[in-house]
């Protein structure tokens, strides 16, 4: 017989705080731009000082979240991921999809920070590959000599993708950046790896078409030709009602 229910009722713990506020440029795997930082924010009952004591003594965590904006109620056995171009179907569970039976994700970061105070109870972490307002279903230390695996095989996705993009700023994008530095430490390196990864659908390559990247409350816009990528304009987000 079987012995677990036909659902859990899970609530969040907390609630990532993250420097992305749209999904279209955040990265596609955690880690791979460390400029991009964020905090989580544990929600009562859980913002307790005790809750995360001795956490600071490890440099990264295991965060697990739901792909809320993703939620379906059918689901596919295959998905298409990224990595194979967007023309290569794989079985969701090869791959990190948002699109499944439970929209769950993984992430490991580095954790920079454990702050108490003000009856706040927060991380501050880097390398974050999630969506601003993002339930965060539970927090668990990164243990070196169990979770990482020396000779792991990483099937399609066993080696880091290479920056696919040479990216320049126009002169008005770099000055704009630079006088947002003094606000955001590291956000025209923050930018310049973003458009580097290529976030665009891998379908779609229309020579200077412009497209735009929200972080921070600004949007980097950016045009491609080829394998070049300029930084065109960054501007006040346009926040639609």
């Amino acid at each position: 017989m079987e012995r677990f229910p036909e659902s859990y009722p899970f609530a969040p713990v907390a609630v990532m705080r993250s420097c992305f506020k749209t999904k279209f440029g955040i990265p596609r795997q955690p880690g791979l731009v460390p400029e991009a930082t964020g905090e989580i924010e544990f929600l009562p009952p859980y913002n307790q000082p005790n809750a995360v004591r001795c956490l600071e003594g490890f440099s990264h965590i295991w965060v697990l979240f739901v792909f809320d904006l993703s939620v379906r109620d059918r689901w596919k056995a295959t998905v298409r991921p990224p990595r194979l171009g967007g023309d290569k179907r794989v079985g969701v569970f090869a791959s990190r999809s948002p699109f499944r039976p439970n929209p769950i994700g993984l992430s490991a970061m580095r954790l920079r920070e454990v702050v108490c105070e003000n009856g706040r109870v927060l991380l501050r972490v880097e390398g974050v590959d999630v969506l601003d307002g993002t339930p965060i279903l539970d927090v668990k230390p990164y243990i070196p000599y169990c979770d990482a695996i020396p000779d792991a095989l990483g099937g399609y996705a066993s080696e880091a993708p290479p920056a696919r993009l040479t990216v320049t700023f126009s002169p008005e994008a770099d000055a704009a950046c630079r006088a947002l530095e003094k606000r955001y430490p590291g956000f025209r390196s923050l930018v310049e790896k973003l458009v580097q990864t290529n976030p665009r659908p891998a379908y779609q390559d229309e020579p200077g078409r412009e497209y735009g990247i929200f972080v921070h409350g600004f949007e980097a816009v950016f045009a491609v030709r080829g394998d070049n990528a300029t930084v065109v304009e960054v501007r006040k987000e346009i926040i639609q009602k």
